[in-house]
């Protein structure tokens, strides 16, 4: 019989059925503590967020809600590498200038819809405040040891990639993203990391990363939780918020309001409850 969860949070990401997986201890540490930091990576490879991002940005409203504080992490380190998960080919890199600009955009959006006022406000970071002067000797020393390859190619993510072709570029984009996780929570406590379900093989890659670096607490516990969320996906398999026109940003100059309205007036009535949630 499974025990029944008793965190609030939990307990409500599952009733809008907003858990697709999570690792163990999760609930019982939010019992313990449900003013947990919690963070959320945010690709910078455009100047706008979508309704794809939308999962996420609310799982962080949600979660400070309950008395969590959420972080967001907006990754202009990673940006210029690329997340090969959910991708069937290597996407083009961008330039500083074009990820600092990108950044500040997302930052703002967030903004409206997070909230970042007071000492429990939310937090905005750059994982390029830690990489950009990350030195590779170091890197491959103190961190690259703790993961192996054989792990790595085990992970989804990298195994629907390598018959078309992984750079070794996009490969190490899991090992930075658990840099990212180890980096947060020694610099700012953060002990959950959410994402959606596709991330899932980034996201307890960090926790074994934490576990090998730091072991666990005197009581068995790990230091570091995941969670994922379903993809939200349209009929036809591909990820939400896509159109035949491209993508439906937030950004009111990217997307009109009358072609944001007509997006929602037009999904199917089977979509209607799951987008309730």
């Amino acid at each position: 019989m499974v025990n029944p969860l008793t965190s609030e949070l939990l307990r409500d990401f599952t009733e809008r059925g907003l858990v697709h997986d999570v690792t163990a201890g999760l609930d019982q540490r939010l019992v313990a503590d449900p003013a947990i930091s919690a963070y959320i990576g945010f690709d910078p490879s455009a100047d706008s967020l979508h309704v794809g991002h939308l999962m996420g940005v609310l799982a962080l409203r949600r979660l400070q809600l309950h008395g969590g504080r959420p972080v967001a992490l907006v990754g202009g380190g990673t940006g210029m590498i690329g997340d090969p998960s959910g991708r069937s080919a290597e996407r083009n890199l961008l330039d500083r200038a074009t990820l600092d600009h990108n950044r500040a955009a997302i930052g703002a959006q967030l903004a409206n819809l997070v909230d970042f006022s007071g000492k429990s406000g939310a937090l905005l970071l750059d994982n390029l405040s830690w990489l950009g002067d990350l030195g590779l000797i170091d890197f491959l020393r103190d961190t690259g040891k703790h993961l192996t390859v054989g792990y790595m190619l085990a992970k989804e993510s990298v195994k629907t990639r390598l018959e078309g072709g992984l750079s070794f570029t996009e490969f190490s984009y899991m090992l930075l993203q658990s840099y990212d996780f180890m980096m947060l929570r020694k610099l700012h406590g953060v002990e959950l990391q959410m994402g959606g379900s596709d991330q899932w093989g980034n996201i307890t890659a960090g926790t074994e990363l934490i576990r090998r670096t730091e072991g666990e607490n005197a009581d068995g516990a790990p230091h570091a939780f995941g969670l994922c969320y379903p993809l939200l996906l349209a009929k036809s398999g591909a990820k939400f918020g896509k159109t035949a026109e491209g993508a439906v940003w937030l950004d009111p100059a990217r997307t009109s309001p009358f072609a944001f309205r007509q997006f929602w007036m037009e999904q199917d009535d089977e979509s209607i409850a799951s987008l309730l949630h």
